[in-house]
C-alpha cells in the first residue's frame, strides 16, 4: 500500500514536471518588539515577497535549507538586538521548518543574503 502511494506521488511529481515548487511563509520578529512575514510561492514565482525570483532562486540553490548559504562578508555593528528568522511551509513536497536567533538584522541579512529583505 505504501509502495503504491510512493510511486503515485512520483507519477504525479514527474507529470508537473519533475519538481513540485514551495509554499512558504518566511518571519522574523524582535526582541525589541517588531515583526515582519511574507507568503512566497516558487515555481511559479509569487507572492508578497518584494524580490521573489531572487528569493526563489536562493531557495533553489540551498534546497530551501538557509543553513547551507555561504558566509556574507557585510560588516555589521556589535550591536546586541535579538531578532528570530523562520521560514515554515512545503517545498518540493517536504515540510519545511527552520528557525534561527541573530545578533541584529544586520547579522541575519548578512547570513541569508535577500530571503528577508522585506
Amino acid at each position: 500500500m505504501i509502495r503504491t502511494l510512493i510511486a503515485f506521488l512520483a507519477a504525479g511529481i514527474a507529470l508537473a514536471g519533475g519538481k513540485p515548487g514551495g509554499d512558504l511563509t518566511l518571519t522574523y520578529m524582535a526582541d525589541a518588539g517588531f515583526a515582519s512575514a511574507v507568503k512566497l510561492t516558487c515555481d511559479p514565482d509569487g507572492g508578497g515577497h518584494p524580490k521573489t525570483a531572487e528569493a526563489c532562486a536562493t531557495l533553489r540553490t540551498i534546497d530551501a535549507d538557509p543553513d547551507r548559504l555561504p558566509a556574507g562578508d557585510r560588516l555589521c555593528i556589535l550591536l546586541y538586538q535579538p531578532v528570530t528568522a523562520e521560514i515554515t511551509g512545503v517545498w518540493r513536497g517536504r515540510e519545511v521548518s527552520w528557525r534561527h536567533t541573530y545578533g541584529n538584522t544586520c547579522e541575519m541579512n548578512r547570513a541569508t543574503g535577500v530571503l528577508f529583505r522585506f
